[in-house]
């Protein structure tokens, strides 16, 4: 259950060593990942001052979130990408992870970007629905064991073994659909699925319990969406259901 809590939250630009700290200490926290998956103090000082930079959110002076945006490049465009957020346990649930996203869509604009881009686990329909239905993203790529072999949640030292296939997000930051839902306004999109993908409800249960069964769902969603882009469908929302949470594609958006 997350803490419920009647003091201000605020946002803002990590600056200090003690800031960095408590972002490393939230990484082990919300992940549970050994440390030669943490990112270090030095690569987010570094990143800080290689035209990036981390918004962290606070409760008085605890940390209970962040996010970590790089400064990326594709010829002469520099866009965002945005490499991690984590929201302590205790806060989950309360909207921190909104509050960060929008954040970081603003700052980036006043910089002048247009573009961030990110990953998620496909086979997680929380992500899906927050980044597809609340933020607004697109996706129009698939990256198969994109991080090497993925750890298992809650356990926190077994390797499981599978792949850690990854969608990524793209966020185009004036578009607007964008535009509306960072307004808390509706935005239909005026078109019907050219196709479904479903996963299954029960991902992290499922793992734990049948690891092969896990790794066959796994490679059929990814061979799903990798036939449904190259024909160059793009999946912009996500439907949640208790037995069978879907993906939708579209034709057009």
């Amino acid at each position: 259950m997350p803490q419920q809590t009647d003091r201000e939250i605020k946002i803002r630009e990590c600056e200090t060593v003690e800031d960095f700290d408590q972002c490393v200490r939230l990484q082990k926290e919300a992940f549970g990942l050994p440390d030669i998956e943490i990112s270090p103090r030095r690569h987010l000082i570094v990143s800080k001052h290689a035209g990036g930079w981390t918004l962290g959110a606070f409760v008085g002076e605890e940390m209970v979130g962040f996010v970590h945006h790089l400064a990326g490049v594709n010829g002469e465009e520099i866009f965002g990408y945005s490499h991690m957020m984590a929201v302590a346990v205790t806060f989950q649930n309360a909207g921190i992870g909104a509050k960060l996203k929008w954040a970081q869509r603003e700052k980036a604009l006043r910089e002048g970007r247009r573009f961030i881009k990110w990953t998620w686990e496909p086979m997680q329909a929380r992500n899906a629905h927050f980044n597809l239905n609340r933020l607004g993203v697109v996706v129009r790529a698939y990256a198969g064991n994109f991080y090497g072999t993925d750890y298992t949640q809650p356990s926190r030292d077994l390797q499981l073994g599978l792949d850690s296939d990854r969608l990524f997000a793209e966020w185009q930051l004036d578009s607007p659909r964008v535009v509306a839902l960072s307004e808390r306004r509706e935005f239909v999109i005026d078109s019907t699925p050219a196709k479904e993908i479903i996963i299954v409800p029960n991902w992290r249960e499922l793992q734990k319990q049948n690891p092969e069964r896990a790794r066959e769902e796994q490679f059929r969603v990814r061979a799903e969406f990798e036939e449904a882009f190259s024909k160059g469908l793009v999946c912009a929302a996500f439907r949640r259901d208790d037995e069978k949470p879907r993906y939708l594609l579209y034709e057009k958006v």
